[in-house]
């Protein structure tokens, strides 16, 4: 069976990236920008930084600074008159996972026109998106080199799943340097978010040797590494391994897809508008309980590559000292125990279970769930 690898044609990881990516941008013929990030960004002089950079080259900036930490089609819609309005000629997107994915969907829709919500789904788009330059300021979510863009629409309380060739940016930079001021709690997040997309890759019935080499190399560097970019905040060695970590996880999952971990963690975003690492870390353990009944040797690799001797164990033992590790790991970094602690309440699960069956469906999840079963793995998180 044949399969296909989407990943940015260029990439740029380690420090001193963003200096080399403005080269690029310049060398590409660029003139005028539209950059898509938060205010938390720009009060702390990041975006400053950037902006800077790119004047120097003689390259112009508008910045559209309203993206909301689960950006909606409003953020979309706002972030597009201001690109049309301005007449820039590309976007860079700088921070997150909110930001890359509200570039996404003004980029896409700039050149495809309509709504953004018109895209929901699997390769719905025919044009490119207008071209992105993603510049990657957390070590979690790999949006600034996936073709995933998440987009929540407000009228449904809803997170849409738009998985498209044409969101893929054509330039993704990973630099150290502007990830050392991130909070601990922001680090903790976005790292077992990109241990939910490694373990969910490797555990995905799509799974093939490249995403797995990829997967199982960011498991390791996650668990070496995620305590100390967040207890350490300026250790720029744990900074520049979280960053690669995050960029395999995204390798991974860009390409084998993801499971119920993440099909549930968008409705708790869409619907209480949580931040989407601590539902993943929250429900990553007991979605793997779930998967253990048919995957136990693949929950056995993790175990291993966690740092776990699974030397004499037997596979399902191994799924299981994998959950154990992960849980351990979540505690480590100071994740909340648990969904209550969130404002997630009981009488809201069926509801939350129907919509994750529906985002579900262009997921790869190992083992499929009825409406009853997904309800009790939410409970179980409670």
């Amino acid at each position: 069976m044949a399969t296909k690898f989407f990943i940015p044609s260029v990439n740029i990881l380690g420090q001193g990236s963003v200096d080399e990516a403005v080269n690029d941008i310049k060398a590409l013929g660029f003139t005028k920008a539209l950059i898509v990030t938060d205010k938390p960004l720009v009060s702390i002089g990041l975006v400053a930084r950037v902006q800077d950079k790119l004047n120097t080259q003689g390259i112009e900036v508008v910045i559209f600074d309203g993206v909301q930490p689960n950006p909606t089609t409003g953020n979309v819609t706002a972030g597009l008159e201001l690109l049309t309005s301005n007449q820039c000629d590309f976007i860079i997107s700088l921070g997150g996972g909110s930001p890359h994915d509200c570039a996404k969907g003004i980029a896409l829709v700039a050149t495809n026109g309509g709504q953004i919500k018109d895209y929901e789904g699997v390769d719905v788009s025919t044009k490119p998106q207008m071209p992105l330059v993603a510049i990657n300021t957390t070590a979690g979510t790999a949006s600034e080199m996936t073709r995933f863009c998440i987009i929540t629409d407000e009228a449904r309380h809803i997170k849409m799943a738009i998985v498209d060739k044409n969101t893929t940016p054509i330039l993704s930079v990973n630099d150290p340097e502007l990830m050392l001021e991130k909070p601990a709690s922001l680090s903790a997040a976005t790292g077992m978010d990109a241990l939910t997309h490694a373990i969910e890759a490797y555990v995905s019935i799509a799974a093939n040797p490249i995403t797995d080499a990829c997967a199982i190399k960011a498991i390791e560097l996650i668990k070496g590494n995620l305590v100390n970019a967040v207890n350490k905040g300026d250790d720029i060695n744990a900074r520049e391994n979280m960053a690669y970590a995050q960029f395999l996880a995204g390798m991974a999952f860009n390409n084998a897809s993801l499971g119920y971990v993440h099909a549930m963690a968008h409705q708790l975003g869409g619907f209480y508008d949580l931040p989407h690492g601590v539902c993943n870390a929250l429900l990553l353990p007991h979605v793997q309980t779930y998967n253990a009944q048919v995957v136990p040797e693949r929950l056995n690799d993790v175990a291993k590559a966690m740092g776990v001797d699974v030397s004499s164990m037997t596979a399902e033992q191994g799924a299981q000292a994998a959950i154990e590790a992960i849980k351990a790991l979540s505690v480590a970094v100071n994740i909340p125990a648990n969904l209550t602690e969130l404002g997630v309440k009981a009488e809201d699960i069926p509801t939350l279970a129907d919509n994750a069956l529906k985002d579900a469906c262009g997921f790869t999840n190992p083992k499929q769930a009825t409406h009853d079963e997904i309800c009790q793995i939410f409970t179980n998180a409670l």
